[in-house]
């Protein structure tokens, strides 16, 4: 399936089932995370286990898996001391979801999309970003654009902006996505406010949500939602992305919650609840649907039920 080919399936209004996570499952399956970049080295040593888990997604029905890219640019390996290996992480991670591309019963009906955070060092057993190891705006700038031309370059499909939640730091990782040439998704992170209210998932003051929906630009993006987020805030953070946004809407919330450098499963969310959740988004015109941190193949399993439950009552 030609990216081409996955734009018109959305603007036709069908709807695309996403992956599960891949840091987390990496994580669940065994691989140790490591204290400074979390999953983000973890492609060095279990490239062949991460092809296994996007082949895994892939035949649950994921029609678009994510690169273990999402905490490996140079901000984040610069803590393992390994900035200098930042072009061999994020070619192998995309290699590592190529290959079970190329390996399932038609290829051409899943993409890769590469993900690109705007993640910098967080507080270890936290998940607050360490004020004190923040880099500078050019270092930040420079760190996404450099990801970004390595994700276009090693044959990412799209670019997935994830977990984007802080004004600062998303307009370099935007202008990073928009200038690699590739389609870009926008994916935004929230967190309920002591009153109530739905914020950006910013940990370090009460920021409207506004503020992050009013950076998804006019033109440019294809796709936009919620992500990394629990399943509860989706439905009114979606409300908030609409009066921005008039495209296609994305939902790839997680479940549990981060204590670098590991998820903690806590809770986790039934696939069968999961399903019903996906149902009401469905309904609702959510047309991309996955899951993100701690989340398995079982609620990618979830989703497609939910999509063609649906698609056989129409």
């Amino acid at each position: 399936m030609s990216y081409d080919r996955l734009k018109q399936r959305l603007q036709s209004g069908e709807v695309v089932i996403l992956d599960g996570a891949t840091g987390t499952e990496l994580q669940r399956r065994g691989a140790s995370m490591d204290p400074a970049t979390w999953c983000g080295t973890a492609t060095l040593e279990h490239d062949r286990l991460l092809t296994a888990i996007h082949g895994d997604y892939i035949a649950a029905g994921a029609e678009v898996i994510t690169a273990n890219t999402f905490a490996s640019s140079r901000l984040m390996l610069a803590g393992a001391c390994l900035e200098d290996r930042v072009e061999e992480v994020n070619r192998r991670a995309v290699e590592a979801a190529l290959r079970a591309r190329d390996a399932a019963p038609d290829p051409a009906d899943v993409l890769v999309a590469g993900s690109l955070s705007h993640m910098v060092p967080v507080a270890s057993g936290s998940d607050v970003v360490d004020p004190s190891q923040v880099p500078s705006e050019a270092q930040i700038a420079d760190a996404f654009a450099e990801l970004a031309g390595i994700l276009a370059g090693a044959g990412c499909d799209l670019i997935m902006l994830e977990m984007m939640y802080n004004p600062a730091r998303i307009r370099p990782a935007l202008e990073a996505a928009l200038a690699s040439g590739l389609p870009v998704w926008f994916g935004l992170s929230v967190r309920r406010g002591q009153d109530g209210r739905v914020l950006s998932f910013d940990r370090h003051e009460e920021l409207p949500l506004e503020a992050v929906t009013a950076m998804i630009p006019e033109t440019g993006v294809d796709v936009a939602g919620v992500m990394h987020s629990g399943s509860e805030l989706v439905e009114d953070t979606l409300v908030a992305i609409r009066r921005r946004f008039d495209g296609p809407l994305m939902a790839y919330p997680d479940s549990g919650y981060f204590e670098m450098p590991d998820w903690q499963f806590v809770d986790i969310i039934a696939p069968e609840r999961f399903e019903d959740f996906c149902r009401q988004w469905i309904a609702d015109g959510v047309q991309v649907i996955g899951g993100c941190c701690g989340l398995t193949v079982a609620h990618v399993q979830a989703a497609v039920r939910a999509r063609d439950e649906l698609a056989l009552e129409s």
